[in-house]
């Protein structure tokens, strides 16, 4: 297939190079419940003709006390060899292998390795097991199926090849005789394909077929450019993308982008790039399934435990000090996925405060770009197989499991709520919308891989300034901070945590010799552009050491700032020019100028930020210690890269010694004002009075336009922060909405559910009424109910015609109603008694039309054998 480059996917292969470099796909089947049935309409569907050109490994629940015939019965139905695994046996193309009973399978090195069960596992997810170590060995050569079965294994396992750029298949749950697991894989969105299982092979053998096989050279150069024709199609596709989600990938590693779009080229059988954008144009949904390709996130709870446990151990007793008691500890975690990473570190927290019994208040911000997978992360329902990656007793106490309905066993775990009140959860994008602020802890795990360096850096920027001075920043083990470790310091290697330092610490802007050292073509004035950080070399080692030998013999000083005056970089003896003011700290060179230097430090910088022009002032009189000096000042701005914009502009203060020529020619210059001066100094007073007095009033107005510019500097700083806090809070109350929106339809799924039960039981009871009383009409036997006090409660038609009854006589005693019974005035004596001994009674009474009935009065009794009152029945004898 013609993708990126013109090359074919299989080249991608390059970029993961295993021990045992295995050329074909390897499938892996998944069954449970229903499982060979299954198994039999998929290797049914096999070409007869055709060799797959594939291996295929059967992974089913089966039970560990009984030997197991699936070897047997699987080689009914295919040419193919089958065999029950051995430990350490090798996958070949075109060969099935089935998992034994009572083991656990893994795939390591092209061989599978087989493992005993332990006594003290718990619920066992072999699918789940096998699934994960198939994509950590093959990444995109991995596929995985989903067949029939009860439970939730499978699903963690289908998510990790999917974030390796493999390939999912789940059979249809309309033609699974157990539907649980088919739907809950399903449930992850990350499906490429839902058939039956008898149309899966010609699906797979067509998919396989574009995506891996190819008789040309195995090899692909990695550092190939791409033509600028394949860039402007990459082009097209950014910005369909783009325009439909709002998120830029243009600047995302080329290698992830290309294979993450020849994977869904594969799935559509689409060989050309061109025809796959015009394929984009024309399915608005499958721009949201590469955007979902795109964001993929293997995630898990506690991944890496070893990370964790340097968190729970280092981190977070540091940020809850008794000290910090009083603000609560925030936390952010970016690139959340579906929220176990989040729910991990909140379970942390929350084991450290009932271990110290604190009652710290605690913030989670949670964010992504991903919106389904954020709905996950606030419903907090994760499928059972998470029981692999938590503790028994973490399991039990911050989850709740819901039972499947056919076997029993939890179908799914959901988060208990004091962990998902803690929880914020929020789309955003670390990028491109504005960060947070005075965080704790941030964590951003395998989302900078995916960047390339200059949006690296720039997350990590950003992560440096949301963070509080000590803050932690938590990484992905592939991922590090770089050239950043001026920013960042390192607090434990092995699990990529890392400390914010100081910003009036950072040193990253550039080197001194980047900046100071003047350039050969310009004879007035310094060209010093901000250049970026390459790696070195040797003719960069011989300049840099030329460059610092020359700057220890040239008596400048220099001070990089930004727009606002704030110092970066100090270079030279800066403390003739510089002092700092009383109190607390303050890095703003205007305020550290001395004497003689203030204003015309001010004027200079201002003129160059405005023209954006270098501006020089020579023979400045400024207080050096006890004595003055002439001082030469050279204000240039300094642009940070080639997009010129007013973020990216620094400045370099230059500061030197007036030369001693120069110096003479102004003592000559001053001696013949002098003269001049004291010539017409009767004929001036005056004017001379006049322009001191408006000169002084100038520099008050001066002074106080500082003083009024600083106030609103604060001001406006103040404001920013106060925006931020409304913007985190306004973000709190969304999620908060959100939430009770949640719980407001789950209460009315629930009232729903009861309204239909009630009326259910009211039709089954209308019903079983109608029944009654049908039945009772239907029989021709006068029957006559009563309770305790003989009150009437129900009667028959034909009891009317021996004792005087109508309808509204329901619950009038019976001693009061007219009988047609001659002879026999004994009713109530007779039933009351039978009411206290409990012994049927059985009398013979005539009417007054002379017909005999055998009269019967017996206890009332209900389902849970109370007595409630009698029955009266008269049959014609």
């Amino acid at each position: 297939m013609t993708g990126i480059n013109g090359k074919k996917i299989k080249k991608t292969q390059t970029e993961h190079k295993s021990k045992q470099d295995i050329q074909f796909p390897i499938v892996g089947i998944g069954a449970s419940a229903g499982g060979l049935a299954a198994f039999e309409a998929f290797f049914s569907g096999m070409p007869p003709d055709k060799e797959p050109g594939m291996a295929f490994v059967l992974v089913q629940h089966l039970s560990p006390d009984h030997n197991s015939i699936l070897t047997d019965l699987v080689q009914k139905y295919t040419r193919m060899q089958v065999f029950e695994v051995k430990d350490g046996m090798e996958v070949k193309p075109n060969c099935t292998y089935i998992i034994p009973p009572n083991r656990d399978m893994t795939f390591l090195n092209g061989k599978l390795q087989l493992s005993e069960i332990s006594e003290h596992q718990g619920q066992r997810l072999p699918i789940d097991l096998f699934f994960r170590s198939l994509a950590e060995e093959q990444h995109e050569r991995a596929i995985c199926i989903v067949l029939t079965g009860t439970g939730s294994d499978g699903t963690l396992g289908l998510r990790a090849i999917k974030g390796e750029g493999g390939m999912a298949m789940v059979q249809n749950p309309a033609s699974s005789e157990y539907d649980g697991m088919p739907r809950s894989a399903l449930g992850t969105g990350l499906v490429d394909y839902e058939l039956p299982p008898a149309e899966m092979p010609a699906q797979l053998m067509t998919y396989a077929s574009q995506a891996f096989w190819d008789n040309s050279a195995p090899g692909l150069p990695e550092a190939e450019e791409p033509a600028p024709e394949e860039e402007n199609v990459l082009k097209k596709i950014f910005e369909l993308l783009r325009s439909q989600t709002g998120n830029d990938f243009s600047q995302y590693k080329p290698n992830t982008i290309n294979r993450r779009i020849e994977r869904r080229m594969a799935v559509h059988q689409i060989e050309d790039i061109e025809k796959y954008v015009k394929f984009l144009q024309k399915t608005p949904t499958e721009v949201e399934d590469l955007f979902r390709d795109l964001l993929i996130g293997v995630t898990s709870f506690f991944r890496n435990p070893g990370a964790f446990e340097v968190i729970k151990t280092q981190c977070l007793p540091k940020l809850l000090e008794d000290e910090h008691s009083k603000t609560p500890l925030r936390i952010w975690i970016a690139g959340c996925s579906t929220g176990e990473e989040a729910y991990s570190l909140a379970i942390l927290v929350t084991e450290h405060l009932e271990k110290h019994k604190k009652d710290d208040r605690v913030q989670i911000f949670a964010t992504d770009i991903d919106k389904k997978a954020l709905d996950t992360a606030r419903t907090g329902i994760y499928p059972a197989s998470i029981a692999a990656d938590l503790s028994a007793e973490r399991l039990s106490k911050y989850f709740t499991a819901d039972p499947d309905k056919i076997n029993g066993t939890p179908a799914t775990y959901r988060i208990n709520k004091s962990i998902r009140d803690m929880m914020i959860f929020s789309e955003h994008n670390v990028v491109k919308d504005p960060p947070f602020s005075k965080m704790d802890l941030i964590s951003c795990r395998n989302l900078l891989i995916y960047m390339n360096s200059e949006l690296q850096g720039k997350a990590i920027s950003l992560f440096h300034y949301a963070l509080k001075t000590g803050g932690y920043l938590f990484l992905g083990s592939s991922e590090s901070v770089g050239e950043y470790s001026d920013l960042l310091k390192n607090v434990d290697r092995k699990a990529k945590i890392y400390q914010s330092k100081d910003s009036f610490q950072n040193k990253h802007w550039t080197t001194a010799s980047q900046l100071l050292l003047p350039k050969a073509s310009d004879d007035k004035a310094m060209k010093l552009p901000l250049v970026e950080k390459t790696k070195t070399q040797e003719k960069q080692s011989l300049q840099k050491m030329a460059e610092q030998e020359l700057l220890q013999h040239i008596p400048l000083s220099g001070i990089l700032v930004n727009e606002k005056g704030d110092i970066l970089y100090l270079h030279g003896r800066s403390g003739r020019f510089l002092e700092p003011a009383p109190g607390e700290f303050d890095r703003n060179v205007i305020k550290m100028a001395r004497e003689g230097l203030k204003r015309p430090l001010t004027t200079a910088l201002h003129k160059a930020a405005s023209n954006n022009k270098i501006d020089i002032v020579q023979g400045l009189k400024v207080k050096t210690n006890d004595d003055h000096g002439l001082v030469d000042l050279t204000v240039r701005p300094i642009t940070m890269s080639e997009n010129f914009n007013d973020e990216n502009v620094l400045y370099l203060i230059v500061l030197e010694d007036s030369t001693v020529k120069e110096e003479k020619e102004l003592n000559i210059a001053r001696s013949i004002v002098e003269i001049e001066n004291k010539t017409a100094l009767s004929d001036s007073d005056g004017r001379i009075a006049a322009l001191l007095k408006e000169l002084q009033t100038k520099e008050e107005y001066l002074q106080a336009t500082n003083e009024k510019l600083e106030t609103t500097n604060e001001e406006l700083k103040a404001s920013n922060e106060e925006m931020l806090t409304v913007n985190e809070e306004l973000q709190s109350t969304n999620e908060e909405l959100e939430t009770s929106k949640e719980e407001l339809q789950s209460v009315n799924e629930e009232l729903t559910t009861v309204n239909t039960e009630l009326q259910t039981k009211v039709q089954d009871l209308s019903r079983a009424n109608n029944d009654m009383n049908n039945l009772l009409a239907g029989t021709g036997i006068a029957t006559v109910f009563v309770d305790h006090q003989l009150n009437i409660m129900r009667f028959t038609p034909t009891a009317t015609r021996i004792i005087n009854l109508i309808a509204s006589d329901v619950g009038r005693p019976v001693g009061h109603i007219v009988s047609n019974l001659r002879g026999y005035d004994s009713l109530v004596e007779d039933t009351k008694e039978m009411l206290d001994t409990l012994v049927p009674k059985e009398v013979e009474v005539k009417t007054i039309e002379g017909k005999p009935y055998k009269m019967l009065i017996q206890p009332y009794r209900t389902l849970e054998n109370v007595i409630e009152g009698a029955v009266l029945t008269f049959v014609n004898i």
